[in-house]
């Protein structure tokens, strides 16, 4: 049987984000005032649900995945979903708290917009669309859905398939990158183009903005990855990989209040790392002997996480590039997508094998050697007396 923070959905899952909790306060919040306003609850009973809005928060999150069976005939539905996490009880709820089919288009690649007014999908087989919270519409355990909305994000309507979706961190430019090989940079929400280059790539796989918004890094099917100044709308520099396996994922981090590091992961189960400000490379470490098919970063820069296409879940501690946890068949499919919990205590994967999964982060503890010399010296004592107690027997 599988465990409780392991759920198949139905559906290949491609893409995945943490619902952010200050969307799903409001949520409950709003629940709490419609029941009490229904109700006429007694101003006792409306803060005994006003502590249970607050358990309810404390105990569990909500997330997005998107995906589905593609345009044709497979009967598999392509839709946008929400499921419960629950803390406590590292459960994931067994069915999808909130679902929206969205015909025969599949949503292939999803960005959260970071203040939570909605997201961005990029569709198979062409265009991107914008999804909005449905506020009217209640669903289980929550009052918070999602609908098609109205908006024509402009320059990404009738586009080829774009692979990579990404928001800035304050959520004011939006980057896009296709299967045609074209990288798009917009102002959100007026979608102004701030960036636009036909030929970034053979083809854009994935891009990232680093945490202070200036930076954005792109790479495609092969060769270098490239590192674009915002600012100027220039490219900055290119990386290569000495390693000459093709470059997959990539992904800035903070690592204290002034540096950021760059980190690139390649398809020999390998993750580079460069300096940001004199782009030399600093490191590379051999993770696992596997393509790196998703990586992510948590948000306090401690952990990165990789997956592969066997299904494989590994956390490193980007303290010193040790690894922290491997979790071998964590999916049966290919690991499509990775995100870290707003708090950096949770990781969320998904497969092509309908599976979502939520592994709890635990650090190690600093003392877990000298722990293993005590463990050692008892075992050698405990033998050391066993011995001596067979000695004076035989005497």
């Amino acid at each position: 049987m599988d465990p409780p923070n392991l759920k198949k959905y139905g559906v290949p899952i491609y893409s995945l984000a943490w619902i952010p909790q200050n969307l799903i306060k409001s949520r409950l919040n709003q629940t709490v005032d419609d029941s009490s306003d229904s109700d006429h609850n007694s101003p006792t009973e409306t803060k005994a649900e006003e502590e249970t809005v607050t358990e309810e928060l404390t105990a569990g999150s909500y997330l997005v995945f998107a995906g589905g069976g593609g345009e044709g005939h497979s009967g598999i539905p392509n839709s946008l979903l929400i499921a419960h996490f629950d803390v406590a009880s590292n459960s994931l709820s067994n069915q999808p708290v909130g679902k929206l089919g969205t015909n025969s288009e599949l949503p292939y690649r999803m960005a959260l917009h970071p203040n939570g007014d909605g997201l961005i999908c990029a569709m198979m087989p062409k265009s991107c669309r914008w999804f909005d919270w449905d506020h009217n519409k209640v669903s289980e355990n929550l009052n918070l859905d999602l609908k098609k909305s109205e908006i024509v994000l402009t320059g990404l309507e009738d586009v080829e398939l774009q692979l990579a979706l990404a928001f800035n961190n304050d959520g004011t430019a939006l980057a896009a990158g296709g299967e045609d090989g074209n990288l798009r940079v917009f102002k959100w929400p007026s979608m102004e183009i701030i960036l636009n280059e036909s030929n970034a790539h053979s083809t854009v796989k994935d891009l990232h903005f680093s945490s202070d918004d200036k930076l954005l890094v792109s790479l495609g099917g092969a060769g270098p990855s490239r590192v674009w100044d915002i600012s100027s709308s220039k490219l900055l520099t290119a990386l290569s990989n000495e390693n000459r396996d093709n470059f997959s994922c990539c992904r800035f981090s903070q690592i204290n209040d002034r540096a950021q590091v760059l980190y690139i992961a390649d398809n020999g189960g390998n993750i580079l790392t460069w300096n940001t400000q004199t782009w030399k490379r600093i490191n590379s470490k051999r993770i696992i002997r596997d393509a790196i098919s998703a990586l992510n970063v948590s948000a306090d820069g401690k952990f990165l996480a990789c997956g592969t296409p066997s299904g494989d879940i590994i956390t490193v501690s980007s303290k010193n590039m040790q690894i922290q946890t491997i979790i071998k068949k964590a999916h049966l499919g290919i690991v499509t997508a990775l995100a870290f919990s707003p708090d950096s205590r949770a990781l969320a994967s998904v497969s092509m094998d309908s599976s979502a999964r939520v592994t709890l982060i635990e650090e190690k503890k600093k003392n877990g050697g000298l722990s293993l010399l005590i463990a050692l010296f008892i075992l050698l004592l405990a033998v050391a007396v066993y011995f001596q107690k067979v000695r004076g027997i035989e005497n």
